[in-house]
């Protein structure tokens, strides 16, 4: 870090930290993200306390969200299998990770601390890593620093770096370079980024290209799939089925608009609407849309106790966790995101069911949506025509559909040997 900004971000990263000792606990993310690390130090220090044996290598791995988590996840599962001796602490930054964190096979997970020096000191003390690995992009300096003078050794798995991203900035170059630089080995995803990593500060001669591990995880998680949980099949019905995903108010606009003209050429069709946050607010209008178009609908919860029907016209998913095997039953899915300012989420999902994606304009700035547009597994749409012709076009040629879900599990098949490359990685740092 440039010794100018030192005194200003140790300054920032200490209030963060108070806040999160001043700022009343409620449901919004930024509180609820505060509250969580009033005692995050006390608890890591805590779980070293009572759980970390020294005689074993530790690896920290770092995520700050889920979705970097499914990038960290097989890299952990293959660790777990094939170096038992190896004890496993992940941490996280979002909340909304919180869940993920919980379904992990690993010895000790929690929120990481703000970058404060004193709760860098106290949490490498404690827990005592052999390697501390960051997954996707974000590094914290101070941790960095504090770890390399420790001797822990430092790197970064799925490394990726957007083309325009705020990173290669000035500011932020200037605020991250030393981290960067600090690291000891980097896996990018693809030789482009591998580039842009190095101008950020990467050392050249520790960086190597390993993949994308979330196509390992997506497709395990699609031959894992158990068709016949309780899950699927309440909710399986011999109907054309779009299984829209991680949803928000601005994709569904556009979506129920053309549901419209989608259902006048194909009457049985169904749809199943997961949002993105099925809170109690963002279900509400959906199933208010549902009412005033006269379709029936339901939620998960009524098919799952039985009071509804799986032949309902609309599926209102009411809970988290259940989307990627309810990718299993789509003819096509619909991702969310491409309509709003949070970004596309993951079209690897159901492309790894071999099901063909239909995605808003912020597709235009994702790799993998890229991916499957140039192969002919997904679509791009900008408006309600576009969108209702690609769904009805797909819904009503089933060869059509047949071969672009073909060459959407291509394209995840294709991105596959990314863990083994990162946990190679991984092995080379607890060494």
């Amino acid at each position: 870090m440039h010794p100018a900004l030192v005194p200003f971000y140790r300054a920032a990263a200490g209030l963060a930290s108070a806040a999160a000792h001043l700022v009343p606990a409620g449901e919004g993310k930024l509180q609820r993200a505060l509250a969580a690390r009033r005692d995050a130090v006390t608890q890591l220090v805590e779980w070293a306390r009572t759980t970390r044996d020294r005689a074993r290598p530790l690896l920290w791995m770092h995520a700050p969200s889920g979705g970097e988590g499914l990038q960290a996840r097989p890299v952990l599962e293959q660790v777990r299998t094939t170096r038992p001796d190896v004890q496993l602490l992940y941490t996280f930054f979002s909340p909304s990770a919180e869940r993920f964190a919980a379904s992990l096979a690993v010895d000790g997970r929690g929120y990481l601390p703000f970058d404060t020096r004193g709760a860098a000191e106290r949490v490498l003390d404690a827990v005592a890593p052999t390697a501390l690995v960051f997954a996707k992009l974000d590094v914290w300096p101070q941790l960095v620093e504090h770890a390399a003078a420790r001797g822990v050794r430092t790197g970064m798995i799925s490394a990726t770096l957007p083309v325009g991203s705020g990173r290669g900035g000035v500011l932020a170059r200037a605020l991250l370079r030393d981290a960067y630089a600090s690291l000891d080995a980097v896996g990018a995803i693809d030789p482009d980024d591998a580039a842009r990593l190095i101008a950020l500060g990467v050392r050249a001669e520790r960086i190597s290209v390993t993949g994308d591990t979330r196509y390992d995880q997506v497709a395990a998680r699609a031959a894992a799939v158990d068709r016949q949980s309780v899950l699927l099949t309440r909710v399986t019905a011999a109907r054309p089925t779009v299984v829209a995903g991680s949803t928000w108010p601005a994709d569904e606009r556009v979506l129920f608009d053309a549901w419209t003209t989608v259902r006048q050429a194909v009457p049985r069709a169904r749809l199943i609407i997961a949002p993105h946050e099925p809170t109690e607010s963002h279900l509400a209008p959906i199933e208010s849309w549902v009412r005033t178009t006269s379709l029936r609908g339901a939620r998960l919860a009524q098919l799952l106790d039985g009071s509804a029907s799986a032949d309902v016209d609309v599926v209102v998913i009411d809970r988290v966790g259940v989307l990627g095997d309810l990718y299993a039953l789509a003819d096509i899915a619909f991702v969310g995101g491409g309509f709003h300012a949070a970004g596309l989420h993951s079209v690897l999902e159901p492309a790894a069911y071999g099901v063909p994606v239909v995605y808003g304009p912020g597709g235009d700035r994702v790799r993998d949506a890229r991916a499957l547009s140039t192969a002919g597994g997904g679509r791009l749409v900008h408006d309600v025509d576009s969108l209702a012709g690609s769904l009805t076009q797909w819904l009503t040629q089933e060869r059509a559909r047949s071969a672009a879900g073909a060459e959407a599990r291509a394209v995840v098949e294709r991105g596959l040997g990314a863990a083994a490359r990162s946990v190679a990685l991984v092995e080379s740092l607890l060494r």
